[in-house]
């Protein structure tokens, strides 16, 4: 099902003096796996809180499948949002939490709940008070997932787990979006070992959209260039340059653009060695802030 989403102008504040977000415009079409990323407090969670109908912008107009999410009894069953919750006082057990679930989200498939629970080793007749916080994790991520929502939001829903359970929580949204198309967005600041996941990529900085394109386009864009420091800066010198490094007489920089053949032909002619960067090292450099004198 192609539910899309959009943003226009999206602005939310805290306070007078607090701005989480500012004139965001986002479009997303359709069945896609989002990747977002950004620095701590750039405004991820109140992005995702605006989607999932928990509040409303102060500026600016969401909508998703045409229509605003807030409060919108026909929206609100099409996202569910995972995010660490709060179990402390929660006198259900899991079966009785899916069970729920299966209750009141129309598309929620109990088989692969089970299914699910079984693979996070899951204990069914456990209260959710009682379980480990990686447990709860593992909670989280099979309601969502289970729930076949044509918007699925996970929000640093990993947080707790242990590396054999992120790895099936990464396999189980990667299968079942094979299986069952439709918009997810992962919230993370795990980009490496999530990267492989994203068809496109969102960064917020500071409140603000720096970019949204698909995974393939921006990692052409990042290139490091190393060779003799004299070559590497002649090369270099017109390009946008995110980083350098140096040991001796050899230096590499990574730079942030697109280079023409004519560009990667003169590269070689110079011996330099030209290659792909990670999205952790572009992501890291794209928002990297200045520090501020002391």
């Amino acid at each position: 099902m192609t539910v899309p989403i959009h943003l226009d102008r999206v602005s939310y504040r805290y306070d007078r003096r607090s701005t989480a977000i500012r004139n965001i415009s986002l479009e997303l079409p359709g069945p896609r796996i989002y990747g977002l990323i950004g620095r701590n407090g750039a405004g991820k969670s109140t992005l995702l809180s605006l989607l999932a109908s928990y509040t409303e912008p102060d500026e600016g107009r969401v909508t998703i499948d045409g229509e605003a999410p807030f409060e919108n009894t026909r929206i609100m069953p099409m996202v569910v949002f995972a995010h660490q919750t709060d179990y402390s006082n929660e006198t259900d057990h899991v079966k009785a939490l899916l069970e729920s679930a299966a209750r009141y989200r129309p598309n929620f498939d109990m088989a692969y709940a089970e299914q699910l629970a079984k693979r996070f080793k899951l204990p069914m007749k456990t209260v959710a008070s009682k379980l480990s916080s990686g447990k709860q994790s593992a909670l989280n991520a099979t309601l969502a997932l289970a729930a076949r929502a044509p918007i699925t939001i996970f929000d640093e829903t990993y947080v707790g787990m242990d590396a054999p359970a992120r790895e099936i929580f990464y396999r189980e949204v990667m299968e079942d979006y094979e299986r069952h198309p439709r918009t997810i967005i992962l919230s993370t600041h795990l980009v490496s070992e999530m990267d492989y996941l994203f068809e496109d990529v969102i960064i917020i900085h500071q409140g603000k959209l720096l970019l949204h394109e698909p995974i393939d386009q921006l990692l052409e864009r990042g290139v490091s260039v190393t060779g003799p420091a004299a070559a590497v800066d002649a090369f270099a010198a017109p390009l946008r340059q995110l980083s350098t490094q140096q040991l001796g007489g050899t230096k590499s920089v990574m730079v942030y653009g697109t280079l023409s053949e004519e560009q990667h032909q003169q590269g070689r002619t110079a011996g330099l060695e030209i290659g792909h960067v990670s999205l952790q090292e572009l992501f890291i450099h794209l928002t990297e802030e200045e520090e501020e004198p002391s």
